[in-house]
C-alpha cells in the first residue's frame, strides 16, 4: 500500500518472490499499480477505459467487481480521475461537524454546537 520508492529492499525482494510464485498476485499488482498511477497523475481520461477492460478480463473476481462498479457511474469516475480540483477540504469539514454533532447528541443545545463548530482547535 506504499509507493514503490518508499519500500524497503527486503520488502521488494519478498514481493518479487511472491509475484513469481503466484500469477494472480502478479496480475493484481500490475492492475493496482496502473490504477494508482492514474489516481496520482489524474490521467484517467486517457487510460481508464483500457484499465477497466483489463480488470474485467482479469482472473480476480474482486477487481472484476470493482471495474463493474466503476462503469455504473462512469461520468463521476472519469471526472474524479481527470479534473484537477477537489472538494476534499470541504468533505473534511463536513465530517468534523458530523462527528461533533454525534458526540453532543442529546447533551447540548444548538448554541453550544455552534460554538464548538466555530472554535477550530
Amino acid at each position: 500500500m506504499s509507493h514503490p520508492d518508499g519500500q524497503l529492499e527486503a520488502d521488494r525482494v519478498v514481493l518479487k518472490e511472491l509475484r513469481d510464485r503466484c500469477g494472480e498476485l502478479d496480475a493484481a499488482c500490475v492492475l493496482i499499480t496502473r490504477f494508482a498511477q492514474m489516481l496520482t497523475t489524474r490521467s484517467g481520461r486517457d487510460k481508464l477505459e483500457r484499465w477497466v477492460h483489463d480488470a474485467q478480463n482479469s482472473p480476480l473476481p474482486e477487481l472484476r467487481g470493482f471495474a463493474t462498479g466503476l462503469r455504473k457511474d462512469w461520468s463521476a469516475v472519469m471526472a474524479g480521475l481527470s479534473v484537477h480540483w477537489s472538494s476534499g477540504a470541504v468533505e473534511g469539514h463536513v465530517n468534523r461537524i458530523k462527528m461533533l454533532k454525534r458526540q453532543m447528541f442529546g447533551r447540548a443545545k444548538p448554541d453550544l454546537l455552534r460554538k464548538r463548530v466555530l472554535l477550530v482547535s
